[in-house]
């Protein structure tokens, strides 16, 4: 199969050719190598495209650890998925609200995620109570909606289902000291995010049912499209059926808010995780924002004035979101300028190079090993000091100074500025 390995390595004369050798060797062809800058000017990333098996590829990531010049190799490829052809679609007309009759549902937090589930779940006729933390500020707003309010504790021990719905970084502590030793026999746990099950974060008992609904958009979403009588697509997973329907009680959850008006995508616990988080990482939040930002810092560097570069480089990102969110790369294509689209076919790939899906394929491996999970939790525990340090370098970053300047004058964001303020439970990949 096709390997990808990447090697870091000292600028000095001959180190690609003793790479290229050791390949050669060990009878590996080369079939594509490519050479690029770090950070730092005294090293090299070089990524080599190879056909190897697991062991050839394993033993010369170990020769090339021990070169001299060599300052970390490692393989990035990983075993291909089980091949899978489209997922199963559910609508209503599939599911059982049967299997929620009669159950009470603890919704664990009243945030973006937990109101709508809370809500729609209500004006769906089910049994609902929202557990959340003493002293909560959310607690006055889930009462105003019809809510029985109660601690968590209490919540979680009169309920058969069980929603997660707070941050990752909370639900290990969450789970530990109020949910799990609460939990009655049989009841189910839920999540709307696969990340504390698939990485170990919080093991429930080997005896419940344990499954996720996930909706493919914000809690404001899913609750305004309930309301209208449509609904937001989501995801649904089992992990654990200890009684036998699992399966129909995560449908016809995933009814209940909606989710069968637009579609169930049945999936698994890591599929949702690792694509959630890689598309998070790798385009939606983590190369978006890089992107811009160097976008804006190439043409301020250049003698552009900074006004233009936040222009063309951040405020114009809605027009192009909004087509690619109404109809694909296709509707986008098509709305944009001739010249604009051939700009967009022919040099688009020179930013996104072989470099770029090398380091894409590392992240997934770090993903997928759970690497990024235990970094994540241990930043946390830590009191978050790179989180932070880095957040307020963000803000304090100048393409934010000119930002500001240029929304002030545009009166009709400022309403969305000013909601956008408190930040949302939820996952955007």
């Amino acid at each position: 199969m096709s390997r990808t390995v990447i090697v870091d390595v000292e600028n000095r004369p001959g180190e690609l050719a003793r790479i290229v050798n050791l390949f050669a060797a060990r009878g590996v062809n080369v079939d594509a190598l490519t050479v690029h800058p770090t950070a730092d000017p005294a090293i090299s990333t070089i990524t080599v495209e190879t056909t190897a098996d697991d062991r050839t590829t394993a033993l010369l990531v170990k020769l090339l650890e021990k070169q001299v010049r060599v300052l970390s190799a490692c393989e990035v490829n990983t075993p291909p998925p089980e091949e899978k052809t489209t997922m199963n679609v559910l609508y209503d007309k599939d599911t059982d609200p049967a299997a929620l009759r009669g159950k009470r549902i603890a919704v664990i937090g009243y945030g973006s995620q937990g109101h709508a589930h809370a809500d729609n779940l209500k004006d769906s006729g089910c049994s609902v109570v929202v557990g959340l933390r003493e002293n909560s500020p959310s607690a006055e707003k889930a009462r105003a909606a019809g809510h029985q309010v109660r601690s968590t504790v209490n919540a979680v021990r009169g309920a058969d289902i069980v929603m997660m719905l707070v941050p990752d970084e909370l639900a290990p502590e969450t789970y530990r000291n109020e949910v799990g030793p609460n939990l009655r026999p049989g009841a189910a746990l839920a999540f709307a995010h696969g990340f504390s099950i698939h990485f170990g974060k919080v093991v429930p008992p080997d005896g419940a049912d344990v499954f996720m609904v996930a909706p493919k958009g914000p809690g404001h979403l899913v609750r305004t499209e309930f309301a209208r009588g449509r609904g937001v697509p989501c995801l649904a997973a089992v992990h654990q059926d200890r009684s036998g329907s699992a399966r129909a009680t995560a449908l016809a959850y995933a009814s209940a808010i909606g989710g069968g008006r637009a579609g169930i995508l049945e999936t698994t616990f890591k599929e949702e995780t690792e694509t959630d988080l890689f598309g998070e990482q790798a385009v939606l939040c983590g190369g978006l924002t890089s992107l811009i930002t160097a976008g804006f810092e190439t043409l301020v560097e250049a003698g552009y004035a900074p006004e233009m570069a936040y222009f063309e480089c951040m405020h114009e990102m809605k027009l192009i979101v909004d087509l690619l969110y109404q109809g694909g790369l296709a509707k986008m294509r098509h709305s944009i300028s001739n010249t604009a689209e051939y700009g967009d076919l022919t040099r688009g790939g020179r930013l996104i190079t072989a470099a770029t899906r090398a380091e894409m394929k590392r992240l997934l491996a770090d993903i997928q090993s759970g690497k990024f999970a235990d970094e994540w939790m241990a930043e946390c525990e830590a009191g978050k000091p790179r989180f932070n340090r880095l957040e307020s370098e963000g803000l304090n970053h100048p393409i934010e100074d000119v930002g500001r300047k240029l929304r002030s004058m545009m009166p009709w964001l400022q309403a969305a500025e000013a909601d956008s303020g408190k930040r949302e439970v939820e996952h955007v990949g």
